[in-house]
Formats: C-alpha cells, sequence, structure tokens
C-alpha cells in the first residue's frame, strides 16, 4: 500500500513523473484529483468537516505527518473544509512520494486522531 512506503529522499535535478504515469497511480488515492497549480501538476484533494475546529486539528495532524517524512504540501484551513495540494518543489511536479503522502493524508483524515470526521 502506497501508505506504506517510505519518502525517498528527492535532489535536484529531479524530472517530473509523466503525467500518464500520474494517471495510473490515481486510482490508488480515492479522492484525489491530478491538477496543475502556478503552472505545475499536483494532487488535490479537499477534507470536510462539521466545523472549524476538527479542520483546524486535521490542519495540525498534517502539519505533524508532513514534518516527519520530510515532504511539505500547500494547505488552505476554511470553516468545515481543508484543501491539500502535494507536489515536490525539486522537480516542479509530481513524485512517487506525493502520492504516498496522498495516501497517508486520507488515512489521517479518518484517524482518530482527526476526530473520524473528514469525509
Amino acid at each position: 500500500m502506497l501508505q506504506d512506503e517510505a519518502c525517498v529522499p528527492c535532489r535536484r535535478p529531479l524530472k517530473p513523473m509523466p503525467r500518464d504515469d500520474a494517471r495510473a497511480l490515481l486510482p490508488e488515492v480515492p479522492g484525489w484529483q491530478l491538477v496543475t497549480r502556478d503552472g505545475v501538476d499536483a494532487l488535490q484533494r479537499t477534507f470536510t468537516f462539521p466545523d472549524f475546529a476538527p479542520a483546524l486539528r486535521f490542519t495540525v495532524a498534517l502539519g505533524a505527518l508532513a514534518e516527519e517524512a520530510g515532504h511539505h504540501p500547500a494547505v488552505l484551513t476554511e470553516w468545515g473544509r481543508v484543501t491539500v495540494w502535494w507536489w515536490t518543489h525539486v522537480a516542479r511536479g509530481l513524485h512517487r512520494n506525493d502520492f504516498v503522502m496522498a495516501a497517508r493524508t486520507s488515512a489521517l483524515a479518518t484517524s482518530d486522531e482527526t476526530g473520524k470526521s473528514a469525509r
């Protein structure tokens, strides 16, 4: 399973994952979309919560998860929802690490740590 894989260190130069390879991995991270953000391919998903407090708890837990992996997303926390974008800065696009972290993010959203309140 993707969420059980370790993120590998990324060093320059690093080419982004081809879009066809990214499309092939998408079924392994249900609910995530392949998007282009500021000209860079990324994975995006919005998680919804009953109100601000669980959304904020999720954001804090996601920050800890990202810090532990050494791989950091863009995160927008709003009342009742959190939107997350994963991409690899060094590659200016997607890498397998992004799919690993997307899978971990989805698992986190349904964990006891965030109150099992995300949809």
